[in-house]
């Protein structure tokens, strides 16, 4: 029989602030492979100091194929997906030792529990967050979207007991910077696929991502960082589509 082994596989981009923690908490595995992205910290040094091989790229496909990228440079029975902001609890990794050893499906999904400026956020659709990570090598690929990209695989979910902490947003400087860095990927994702944008447009979804994420999705019991988290989402949806009309307005 072959040899049960687990691969983690991380993307990274100047990502040196949470890295080390991330790697010593899946120090467990078989292998890891961090595949970079032209990181001008100390990303690439820190990976390598904990263990993991490093494949460099100079270009950024986006992340769904990038994180395929690092699943193709693993050759192991199965993999865990994981973002360099994430940390693996101790419950989470003996339950994935545990899943891998004696598996009952191909994928399994984690508890991903995210902070937001330092809050841990329970409410404003972030949380619960199943998320399909840990796989039979082979069994599963990610899309192909630029940014929000999915596990794409067939058959059965099962989900795995403890908690993967994600420190999504660090301070404003990192919100700022994703609100637009998201914004102009969703953009260019919809122009791919022909779709156009307007100022009108852009205002009615940012306000309706506000009202959904805040009162739909009771991010006010978040507190202070759920009335954000709502800021966020409205206007990375707001930016998304003034980027996107000016994406379909004609070449000068």
């Amino acid at each position: 029989m072959k040899q049960t082994t687990l691969g983690v596989a991380i993307i990274t981009r100047n990502a040196a602030a949470r890295l080390a923690e991330c790697l010593q908490a899946v120090a467990f595995a078989d292998e890891i492979v961090v595949v970079d992205s032209g990181s001008t910290d100390e990303t690439v040094d820190i990976a390598r100091a904990h263990g993991a091989r490093v494949v460099q790229h100079t270009d950024w496909p986006g992340f769904g194929r990038q994180k395929n990228r690092a699943l193709d440079a693993l050759a192991t029975t199965w993999v865990l997906s994981l973002d360099a902001d994430e940390i693996v609890s101790p419950e989470l990794a003996a339950s994935i030792l545990t899943a891998i050893q004696a598996p009952a499906v191909d994928v399994y999904a984690v508890d991903r529990l995210s902070s937001f400026c330092g809050h841990w956020v329970r409410h404003s659709g972030w949380y619960p967050d199943w998320i399909p990570r840990l796989f039979r090598h082979g069994c599963a690929r990610f899309s192909d979207d630029l940014v929000h990209e999915r596990l794409v695989f067939d058959g059965p979910l099962q989900q795995l007991a403890g908690k993967l902490m994600h420190y999504s947003y660090e301070d404003f400087e990192a919100v700022l910077r994703k609100l637009d860095a998201y914004s102009t990927a969703g953009a260019r994702q919809r122009h791919a696929t022909g779709q156009s944008g307007s100022f009108g447009m852009a205002v009615a979804r940012g306000a309706w991502a506000f009202v959904r994420t805040y009162v739909l999705r009771t991010g006010f019991l978040d507190g202070q960082a759920g009335f954000m988290i709502a800021m966020f989402n409205a206007e990375t949806v707001y930016y998304r589509f003034l980027k996107l009309a000016r994406l379909r307005e004609p070449q000068q």
